[in-house]
């Protein structure tokens, strides 16, 4: 554009009895070929006029294409440095770019991390996902947008408008300025009636995502029930959404593309009848129609391009704002700010329920006032049935959600007045459900210390008796999982999960359920080893398998979220009534009754002979004889 507005301001003034300089050229040049054709018919002439005639008429033809030459030159070279400004433009502009999308992305990332389980539980990771890179691309967008269209456009609009003033009078520019508000009024307008429509585009986009993931995730399950048609068919009604979302979408641009085509016609239109008319008046003349005519078919471009931004910008926006809410988004778990490190040691990380009440739902309540005492350096056991709060006491532990009531202590310090992190950094928890990164069985098991060396690794994977079965796969440790552990048995998993717990080298140590998955022979040789890791460390042990906590120095019984009874493996059967007996005779069918593969320790085989001593006698006492 500059170099077109130049070329306009190098012109001449223009009159109606005037040639245009190129066509003046051109006749020139034509007079001279015409000359140059006479003087050659000529004979007889003075053979010096006739060279000096030759010699001139070849001086001025050799100007003019040293001219044209120069001109396509200088063009060329413009063009050139356009280019290359531009090109230099981009690459500093992408790196701005780039760095600001992955600085608001990796902050996101890890709020998300930050937000308590509650947030989790009920998240869709389809649809969030989907959120994200809709949100990451449209501010890569309405960066380069806002650098490279918006500002440019608008400086381009002030020079047209005041070259018109300049050259055409204010009425001109009145006429163009009056033309683009109504284009810029329209276009607003009419684009954010079309914001509905993209929201429910990303609504529905975000549905299927979410459909899609859950299907593919439970690829097995819906397997097992036949269910692929139906899946497909759920998927294809989110589709359906945004199929007809969509085409409202583009019904609606191709209304707002014309509406911008018409308003500017009308207005270029109404310029070109403004000239003709002060070109009949003899205010102006022919180059003043050329200069305003091009100045506004300059600006045609850039109004279009920026027309289409904006609806860009809109829907960029559009996905930023439903990114950026997820910033917005607030932990209930949140830390004092002058919260203090949590200081545990081996010998020191004791833990104390008092008074706890806690319920995921309000008004009802999984814990109700408990109350229980964990010594440090000691394995304690916490059984009941399903639903009596076995694991919620984890979460609790872990602070994943605060209690309703009551208060949480390790080592006499309340877990809600230290900082996260610290209080997570020194307990291990072996979860239920083991769930494995998409990755290889090396960096799963490493994942409890990222920097433990490989003889750490395979000294952990051992104890987890874990090993063996890794070296028996084709890669070894460095076998791919799959998603979730997928490609791995429940107990391989487990095994894992419990691997890298114990990697994780933390005093207090959580079993929640840790060896559900195994079968006798490996359990019986994991609790072993499990033995052997948890020494002098405090241990917590969520069972529903009682014969793998008989060795426990106190155990917990849960009922409607409650201890209703504690004391010794051996204590709890001296009482015939009791809850735990009663769960012991459920698993065992009648009490004496333990699987030959349990009875590897001193503490088995004390638990056998107390058995047969009930079964011959009728009653139980822990030592002494029977009296009756």
């Amino acid at each position: 554009m500059r170099i077109t507005l130049r070329h306009y301001e190098l012109l001449p003034p223009y009159n109606a009895s005037e040639a245009v300089p190129s066509v003046k050229s051109a006749d020139e040049n034509f007079l001279l070929l015409f000359r140059q054709a006479d003087i050659d018919s000529r004979t007889g002439e003075n053979d010096a006029a006739i060279c000096l005639a030759k010699r001139e008429l070849e001086n001025k033809a050799a100007l003019y294409l040293f001219n044209g030459a120069a001109c396509s030159g200088k063009d060329g070279a413009a063009r050139s440095g356009s280019a290359l400004f531009n090109e230099l433009r981009n690459a500093v502009f992408s790196r701005v770019a780039q760095y600001s999308i992955r600085s608001i992305a990796r902050q996101i990332f890890l709020h998300l991390h930050s937000l308590d389980l509650s947030f989790h539980l009920s998240r869709q990771t389809g649809g969030m996902s989907k959120a994200i890179d809709r949100g990451t691309r449209g501010m890569a967008f309405v960066q380069s947008a806002l650098v490279f269209n918006v500002v440019p456009t608008a400086v381009e609009v002030a020079m047209v408008s005041g070259l018109l003033y300049l050259n055409c009078g204010p009425s001109f520019t009145i006429a163009t300025l009056g033309c683009l508000s109504t284009y810029t009024i329209a276009t607003l307008g009419i684009t954010q009636w079309r914001t509905k429509f993209r929201h429910q585009m990303n609504e529905a986009d975000n549905e299927a995502s979410n459909r899609a993931v859950d299907s593919l995730i439970n690829y097995e399950t819906v397997k097992y029930f036949n269910n692929e048609n139906f899946e497909a068919d759920r998927y294809d009604f989110f589709l359906k959404k945004y199929e007809v979302a969509a085409l409202k979408t583009s019904t609606s641009l191709a209304f707002l593309n014309f509406a911008q085509n018409a308003i500017f016609s009308s207005g270029l239109v109404a310029v070109m009848c403004l000239a003709a008319t002060e070109i009949q008046k003899g205010t102006m003349n022919v180059g003043d129609l050329i200069l305003a005519n091009t100045l506004l078919f300059q600006l045609s471009v850039p109004l279009n391009f920026l027309g289409s931004v904006y609806r860009e910008i809109k829907q960029g926006l559009i996905d930023m704002q439903l990114m950026f809410s997820l910033l917005y988004l607030k932990s209930n778990i949140t830390e004092k700010p002058n919260a203090q490190p949590l200081k545990v040691s081996l010998g020191n990380s004791s833990i104390s329920f008092r008074n706890v009440t806690f319920g995921y739902l309000p008004g009802q309540h999984i814990l109700k006032g408990l109350n229980l005492d964990i010594p440090s350096g000691k394995k304690v056991a916490i059984v009941g049935g399903s639903g009596t709060g076995k694991s919620t006491i984890v979460r609790l532990l872990y602070r994943l959600f605060d209690p309703v009531d009551g208060e949480i202590c390790i080592n006499g310090q309340k877990i809600g007045d230290v900082q996260l992190g610290s209080l997570r950094k020194m307990i291990s928890i072996v979860p239920q459900d083991s769930v494995l990164f998409h990755d290889t069985i090396f960096y799963n098991i490493q994942y409890g210390n990222p920097t433990a060396p490989k003889e750490e690794v395979f000294h952990v994977s051992k104890l987890a008796n874990l090993h063996d079965s890794v070296m028996r796969f084709k890669d070894g440790y460095d076998t791919v999982v799959g998603e979730r552990g997928l490609k791995l048995s429940g107990g391989e998993k487990q095994r894992v999960a419990i691997a890298r717990a114990i990697l994780k080298n933390s005093p207090i140590i959580v079993y929640d359920e840790a060896t559900s998955s195994l079968d006798a022979l490996t359990e019986e040789s994991i609790m072993s080893s499990m033995r052997n890791a948890v020494q002098q460390r405090t241990s917590l042990f969520i069972a529903h398998r009682l014969a793998t906590i008989v060795d426990a120095d106190i155990i917990y019984v849960l009922e409607n979220g409650k201890v209703i009874e504690s004391g010794s493996h051996f204590e709890l059967l001296a009482k015939p009534d009791s809850h735990y007996s009663n769960l012991w005779k459920s698993q065992h069918k009648y009490a004496g009754v333990v699987r030959p593969e349990q009875l590897t320790t001193h503490k088995y085989k004390q638990e056998q002979l107390h058995f047969d001593n009930i079964r011959d006698n009728g009653c139980c006492r822990s030592g002494g004889g029977c009296k009756r």
